[in-house]
């Protein structure tokens, strides 16, 4: 409960009911909590509608129950495609690594009693929630969902259903979904950043912040100003769709045989606005498990992070350039060649902050005293998949190169390692790190362990394969490859990555039984069970009214002081005075 919530408690003289503690409370720990829930069943869903496509390029002319006539139709197909990336991309990636882990633990690392708009946060997980709902409506409506692509591109999203199924009212269900989506974001970013500012310990300057501060914090301002472009576009494509306007719908556009009454408008307007903000969306996701993994691998190193200064730099850097480089998804877009090597430079130039995180990162393990328990291996995991994903890419930052890429399975297999499994490992990592925060007990570590394994070899099986697929021409958004000669003989490593995906999929059984038995029967822990130094160990389990009771600690070193030479402990937690000796919580080998 936060500081709104005791001050109502106080003045009804009762406590407060399940529907004000659970439901509409404004602490930011159940909002975490909530926002963690929601992508949980999110990206339940987004697998279930990967699995469907797989299978579905696997094996076309197979009968499916939910589909009409028997046979997934190409449509059908667009529209799994469209609303996976769609929920994976804003309700996943956007919701658990800031909203879910951000809410939960900025507060606490930074010594405050909440979030510093209370109200704001509770109204910003409710919309996020609206949003979802209206979105997957789109399916239950009668031409179904979007066929658009989670970009949805016009003139296909700008013309209501006269472009093909579910592009009446299913497309404008999504729309109305992004643009809910959107002002929760906004208002979750005007939170995030003036806690950050306002609301910090005594003696927490800038440069004694932990690195998930940091990329919270960083995360917040692009969210702020990407969200904010998002947001103008969509109105712009809904005044297009029901108002009769035209500006990304160009004069003398015929479809179905029918001249549409439009002119004036660009297309590639929207293509501007969506990818000014689609490229800052990649950090969006990514940041927040860059400053996980920091925190993470100096923990379980036991050693200060190296380079602290430089990760600060590089976060803010590639936050900064997030910015610069949208053109490099509009290279096949026709655009001026001399602005495609202008945008190709860019996009190269991102490689440098990235580096320097990847060799800070491996100095922070080198001749550290390594565990491995869990979050250790997801962390490990997030810097296999960021570098290899990172290598991918500088092919695609060639416009010569993308443009016998763009089109093809190389692209969905760049951005789901860099994008989409980078991110979702830096989440099992914080998951797995901070559960006992959460819920004061430890999750399985044998379990963990398997988990780990049995999804790193599952994501490299799925998508090193999908590489070469692209490569030999295999084309994205295809829903039958069978047809043409050249595609089905790619048919071979389809049927390896669906196994591969159905696999890995089934591995995540694991996952959710070891995080919801642990609910009840794991084991129990000590308020710092991993030995750690910064503030959220400072409170008990669950943390008090407040976080920290009342007694609001200061602040007196940097968030990583693990080894000091001359210490009686191996850690030195923030909050503790210079003269006064780490408690050892007597479980720091425990996961070895």
């Amino acid at each position: 409960m936060n500081s709104a919530d005791s001050t109502l408690q106080a003045s009804s003289g009762r406590p407060l009911g399940f529907l004000r503690r659970y439901l509409f409370s404004t602490d930011h720990k159940i909002i975490g909590l909530q926002y963690f829930f929601l992508a949980l069943v999110a990206v339940t869903v987004a697998i279930i509608l990967s699995l469907l496509m797989r299978f579905h390029l696997v094996w076309p002319a197979a009968h499916l129950p939910f589909t009409s006539g028997g046979i997934m139709t190409p449509e059908q197909y667009l529209a799994l495609v469209t609303m996976h990336g769609s929920i994976m991309v804003f309700f996943v990636l956007n919701t658990a690594p800031q909203s879910a882990f951000g809410n939960y633990f900025l507060p606490l690392q930074i010594g405050a009693p909440d979030m510093a708009f209370p109200r704001l946060n509770m109204l910003s997980f409710w919309l996020t929630l609206a949003a979802f709902l209206v979105m997957l409506s789109a399916f239950f409506v009668p031409a179904g969902a979007p066929i658009s692509g989670w970009t949805a591109y016009p003139p296909l999203s700008g013309i209501n259903d006269a472009t093909g199924p579910g592009e009446g009212l299913g497309q404008s269900l999504w729309l109305v979904g992004i643009l809910i989506f959107g002002v929760g974001s906004l208002l979750g970013s005007i939170n995030f950043i003036s806690t950050t500012i306002d609301l910090r310990a005594p003696g927490l300057t800038l440069m004694r912040m932990p690195l998930t501060v940091w990329a919270w914090f960083v995360t917040a301002i692009l969210s702020l100003l990407a969200f904010a472009v998002l947001f103008a576009g969509g109105i712009l494509l809904m005044l297009d769709r029901v108002a009769g306007t035209s500006f990304f719908l160009p004069a003398g556009l015929v479809v179905s045989g029918e001249l549409e009454m439009h002119g004036g408008g660009s297309p590639l307007l929207w293509q501007h606005l969506f990818w000014f903000f689609g490229h800052p969306e990649v950090y969006i996701a990514i940041l927040p498990g860059m400053g996980v993994v920091s925190h993470v691998l100096a923990n379980f190193s036991r050693k200060p992070v190296f380079g602290y200064r430089a990760m600060v730099l590089a976060l803010g850097t590639i936050g900064f350039l997030g910015f610069t480089l949208w053109g490099h998804h509009m290279f096949v877009s026709g655009m001026n060649p001399y602005s495609s090597l202008v945008f190709s430079f860019l996009t190269l130039s991102i490689g440098v902050p990235s580096a320097v995180k990847t060799f800070n990162w491996l100095g922070t393990l080198w001749g550290g005293k390594l565990q491995f328990p869990a979050p250790m291996l997801f962390a490990v995991g997030f810097v296999s998949f960021f570098v290899t994903g990172g290598l991918s890419g500088i092919f695609l930052a060639q416009p010569t190169l993308d443009t016998e890429l763009h089109a093809t399975y190389y692209v969905v297999a760049h951005f789901h390692i860099v994008m989409g499994v980078a991110a979702i490992f830096g989440i099992f990592a914080a998951t797995y790190y901070w559960f006992p925060k959460m819920f004061g007990r430890k999750m399985n570590e044998a379990l963990g362990k398997l988990h780990f394994w049995l999804t790193f070899a599952g994501a490299y099986s799925i998508f090193l394969p999908m590489h070469f697929v692209g490569i030999a021409g295999g084309v994205r958004r295809y829903a039958d490859s069978t047809g043409a000669m050249y595609l089905a003989a790619l048919q071979p490593l389809h049927l390896f990555m669906t196994i591969a995906a159905f696999s890995t999929a089934a591995a995540q059984l694991i996952f959710f039984y070891n995080f919801f038995a642990s609910l009840n029967r794991g084991k129990p822990v000590s308020a710092n069970p991993w030995n750690a130094t910064t503030l959220e160990w400072a409170t008990t389990w669950p943390p008090a009214h407040g976080n920290f009771a009342g007694q609001f600690p200061s602040v007196h070193r940097g968030p990583y002081e693990y080894s000091v030479p001359g210490a009686s402990e191996d850690f030195l937690p923030q909050h503790l005075p210079e003269d006064a000796s780490a408690p050892h919580d007597g479980e720091q080998n425990h996961a070895n």
